[in-house]
């Protein structure tokens, strides 16, 4: 049994068709070609548009709903909690292994839905288990028992399924695990921002090895989503606001909060993090590394205004609208000819692991025809060459 739920194919022809539209619209396929590698790679599998994958994502979780309702129903509610959520969780896996087996369902929003619905069973089930032992809060000494099973069945499901909600999850309930150890000591709280940062910094630096494995195509969806994060979470863990606001909401709350210690390099971090991503991204020619840091820099603007009021807010606002619009105005001039591999005409990201020329060359080159026959000696008998009508 395959440790993946769906084929490979799926996800490499799904890219690859994807990657042909793209090109096809920046005049580097022909109608012809592209649809010469549209009809090589045809999607076998079924996933209808954005609208129909939410309306089937609601009706499976209004019918999983249903189902429970009607399980009470029919046993009066009698049987122990236990086994609902594992009658839940049996059939909700069940039902998801066979859409996807004997319907091709692929992200199609049914099979997204039976996931969180297993998931949400299982999470039920690790809750009532230690219901008596676990409390909400993050410093709860007994929380990695909720937790630590959640992140195994995440893990499991994130390998099966690679979905990117499962994948944000994953990371989620590491940083609560991470965060709930370390809030055990006096040490561990002092810690604490710098053991998210380097969560953070690890799950990026792991991520750069994934478009190097065979597989990566199937993961990308989940990979962009945990980038995404990894990006958000190194920023903010290095954020000035955000480690003063909770180290004041760990000791107790209170207004206004008291200063920290190594404040100067949460002040580094907080300028420094967003300057980085911009340039990273200019220089590498990466969209989300750019627009993460834009938008890092003006969490950062506003938390420079949290502390330090030097305008009023209308005026400030006023300002710094003006300013964004110029600098936007100033760059699409500047780029309208593109400069240094910058440009400002509308592009996508290019996709790894595709290679344009020998693609076409695969996809839309033709065997080429026999030569026709010409005139062959040999094939006569005694009695004369050709006695037999050949030669």
């Amino acid at each position: 049994m395959s440790s993946k739920a769906y084929p490979l194919a799926w996800a490499q022809g799904d890219a690859l068709r994807a990657a042909a539209r793209r090109w096809q619209r920046r005049g580097l396929l022909t109608p012809a070609q592209q649809a010469a590698i549209e009809a090589a790679h045809p999607a076998t599998y079924y996933r209808p548009n954005n609208w129909i994958r939410a309306l089937l994502v609601s009706v499976t979780l209004l019918a999983a709903a249903s189902a429970l309702g009607f399980m009470l129903l029919l046993t009066d509610g009698k049987l122990n909690p236990l086994a609902y959520g594992l009658l839940v969780l049996l059939a909700a896996v069940a039902a998801l292994e066979m859409i996807i087996k004997n319907s091709a369902h692929y992200r199609s929003g049914a099979d997204n839905a039976l996931l969180y619905v297993a998931l949400l069973a299982w999470g039920f089930l690790v809750y009532y288990v230690n219901r008596n032992a676990t409390s909400g809060s993050l410093a709860s000494p007994t929380l990695w028992r909720w937790l630590l099973p959640m992140l195994v069945a995440l893990l499991a499901a994130l390998v099966r399924y690679a979905d990117p909600l499962v994948a944000a999850s994953c990371f989620v309930v590491v940083l609560e695990l991470l965060v709930n150890v370390l809030l055990q000591s006096n040490l561990g709280r002092l810690l604490l921002p710098f053991g998210v940062l380097a969560a953070g910094g690890a799950l990026l630096l792991a991520l750069r090895r994934l478009p190097a494995r065979t597989d990566y195509f199937y993961y990308h969806s989940a990979e962009l989503v945990l980038r995404v994060l990894g990006l958000a979470v190194l920023y903010l863990a290095g954020n000035y606001l955000v480690v003063r606001e909770g180290n004041a909401e760990l000791l107790g709350g209170g207004s206004p909060s008291r200063q920290i210690p190594l404040a100067p390099l949460f002040y580094a971090c907080t300028a420094g993090i967003p300057v980085a991503y911009i340039v990273l991204g200019l220089r590498r020619h990466n969209r989300l590394l750019l627009t993460m840091g834009l938008l890092t820099l003006a969490f950062s603007i506003y938390t420079l205004r949290y502390y330090r009021t030097l305008l009023p807010p209308e005026v400030a606002a006023a300002l710094g609208g003006l300013v964004l619009l110029a600098g936007a105005l100033a760059a699409l001039r500047y780029l309208h000819t593109p400069r240094h591999g910058l440009t400002a005409a509308a592009d996508e990201a290019a996709t790894p692991q595709f290679n344009l020329e020998s693609l076409v060359i695969a996809q839309t080159a033709h065997a080429p025809a026999a030569p026709e026959a010409g005139f062959e000696f040999g094939g006569g008998h005694s009695g004369g060459g050709g006695a037999e009508g050949q030669f």
